[in-house]
């Protein structure tokens, strides 16, 4: 089998590319390295990898996406550009240049695709917004608060127009708070776990009650597996939610405790697009792909915890 994977230096595609080439998958990977955070550190993210791997360093927009996809039986959609307070005012752009224009781009050349058997594309529990209830069930009305969720909701919907009139084999998986070792920099558990580790103040924006429902990476890529491996209906939304909901307050004890170190805690007001709640429904990707989490948050966290040691040594 071969795939491409876009936003393959990034913290989900490289894991979700080193599983492939273990299970013996050709990945061809793409990657506009933007500079979101240090390119240095996603470069790093594919140190190690084994395999028949390529990558492209380019956008999407800037291949000839009809010739990469010609001998392709999977597409596994996880480049883009992330983050919720960065997406306000002028840089909104940039999210719709990276979140929908590609993606739109990526799924006109996966119409003619003669191989493609599954376009997998990573969406975000953001497109909820302040749910209307929890835990949130995939026929609820999206309703993201922040220009990310919305641009994350287009390209989801993207996939969806593209399954019913052309036929394009997609499966939108709306991932919930991923974490695990090579998390970026600017998300909250390498941020709170560096600070521990070298002393620093974590940052803490609104009161730490914020509930989340945290999913650990490689749970994530399993689903990524199943999604384009199991036998679904074109065009289905997944929650891919780990279940493991609990407050910032919660996770701050539970990184006291693998780490064995005081936590300094800065405080700061909450941030525009931060919903208060978060928490996931994952019974239909538990029918559809078999798919169940494996990983609880204090294992997730006290392997992150190590990734994050071995990467200070």
């Amino acid at each position: 089998m071969k795939a491409l994977v876009t936003g393959a230096a990034g913290f989900v595609g490289s894991t979700l590319s080193g599983r492939l080439l273990a299970d013996g998958w050709s990945v061809v990977g793409v990657d506009a390295l933007t500079p979101y955070y240090d390119p240095a550190l996603k470069l790093e993210n594919l140190d190690g990898l084994t395999g028949d791997f390529t990558l492209h360093k380019a956008r999407l927009q800037d291949l000839d996406l009809e010739e990469l996809l010609a001998d392709v039986d999977v597409v596994f959609h996880q480049a883009g550009q992330p983050g919720v307070r960065a997406s306000w005012g002028q840089e909104f752009s940039v999210y719709t240049e990276h979140n929908i224009e590609a993606t739109q781009q990526l799924l006109e050349a996966a119409r003619s695709a003669p191989r493609l058997r599954r376009l997998v594309y990573a969406s975000s529990s953001s497109v909820y917004g302040d749910a209307q209830r929890y835990p949130t069930v995939e026929t609820d009305r999206p309703a993201p608060v922040s220009p990310y969720g919305v641009t994350k909701l287009a390209g989801e919907h993207l996939c969806s127009l593209y399954a019913v009139n052309f036929g394009v084999p997609t499966v939108s998986l709306r991932y919930f708070t991923v974490y695990g070792p090579r998390q970026r920099p600017d998300m909250a558990f390498t941020r709170f776990l560096t600070a521990a580790r070298t002393g620093g103040s974590l940052r803490l924006y609104g009161t730490g009650e914020q509930i989340r429902d945290f999913t650990f990476v490689e749970d994530v890529v399993s689903a990524n597996v199943l999604a384009a491996t199991q036998d679904v209906p074109a065009g289905t939304v997944l929650n891919i939610a780990g279940g493991t909901n609990v407050s910032v307050l919660a996770v701050f004890d539970i990184i006291r405790e693998v780490s064995g170190r005081p936590l300094a805690i800065d405080r700061f007001p909450k941030s525009d697009g931060d919903v208060f709640r978060t928490g996931g429904d994952a019974t239909r990707a538990r029918e559809l792909l078999g798919w169940v989490p494996q990983v609880g948050i204090e294992e997730g966290l006290r392997r992150q915890w190590e990734w994050v040691e071995a990467r200070r040594a």
